[in-house]
């Protein structure tokens, strides 16, 4: 496994990261198998969030913690809040609330790290700042965040805060690359030229903040993963290959693509399967030469200009 340094926290996280949105469907058995598995791996980093399972799945792996107390010292627990029915709220009441009841959910003191849940429209910087400040204060949050936010949302919200931006989430994978292709087709007329995401992931990487990829393995947005996929072929066979070069699965070789990018990257894996949370961690070993990279992303579907 390998480690990137976490903001300006003093920790380190592993690359790969494991996200708890389907924790919620898991016996306590079960759930301790898969912490476990990811544990073994030199997995480190668990992404949790107060909409996940309605809360189920925090309370799952609080079950984890409790059998086991001291493992806590050992994770570095994420959780992510400003999802509302029909709304999403960066309100200094709803930050407030929303951590001390992942607290709760979590059995834990204190969160590593509390990411903002997509962007609010009418987010206000000095209220969001006095959040954090107070949950920094109490030793309830020791860094922040934010998740799916581009470079000028990221600007704006950091102009007003006293803490810095460690992370943002955001989707990104082979069959999703939109932030990758607008600076591939810069100045051209070519469909990938159009700019989704503001140089988000240069501005990640000027500000040293760690990029989070969802949904790695996802085409579209819930749509399932492209992995064995009929419709993506010839980025299968491609995969293949280089799964067999590198003693490896697919899948570790389509995380080890987004590794590959000379960004802080963190690739969040969804599954709640041990042996695939093993299988996945072997991308932190693989270094994709550039030819091999192009490689792969030709075969998704993308043209060089």
């Amino acid at each position: 496994m390998r480690y990137l340094e976490y903001g300006n926290t003093g920790k380190d996280v592993s690359v790969i990261g494991l996200g708890c949105m389907r924790m919620a469907d898991l016996e306590s058995r079960q759930a301790d198998a898969v912490v476990r598995a990811a544990l073994d791996s030199g997995i480190n980093f668990f992404d949790h969030a107060d909409i996940y399972g309605g809360g189920r799945s925090e309370e799952i792996f609080a079950g984890v913690l409790k059998k086991e107390p001291s493992l806590r010292d050992r994770l570095f627990i994420q959780s992510k809040c400003a999802i509302r029915d029909g709304m999403y709220d960066f309100s200094k009441d709803h930050i407030l609330r929303s951590v001390d009841g992942i607290l709760s959910r979590l059995g834990t003191d204190r969160l590593d790290c509390l990411l903002l849940h997509r962007p609010d429209a009418l987010m206000e910087m000095d209220e969001v700042n006095s959040a954090f400040t107070e949950l920094h204060k109490a030793g309830k949050v020791l860094s922040f965040g934010v998740s799916n936010m581009n470079r000028f949302q990221m600007e704006l919200l950091q102009s007003g805060l006293d803490f810095q931006i460690c992370a943002d989430q955001l989707q990104m994978s082979l069959a999703h690359t939109p932030m990758i292709d607008e600076g591939i087709n810069v100045n051209t007329y070519f469909d990938g030229a159009v700019t989704r995401a503001s140089g988000t992931l240069e501005y990640c990487r000027l500000n040293s903040i760690v990029v989070q990829a969802w949904s790695p393995i996802q085409k579209g947005f819930f749509d399932g993963p492209f992995i064995g996929d009929e419709d993506y072929a010839e980025l299968n066979k491609v995969l293949d290959s280089l799964a067999e070069q590198y003693n490896a699965t697919p899948d570790a070789v389509a995380y080890a693509w987004l590794l590959r990018y000379p960004a802080r990257m963190q690739v969040i894996i969804g599954t709640m399967n041990p042996q695939r949370i093993r299988n996945a961690a072997k991308a932190a070993d693989i270094c994709l030469t550039r030819e091999q990279w192009y490689a792969l992303y030709r075969a998704a579907g993308n043209e060089l200009p």
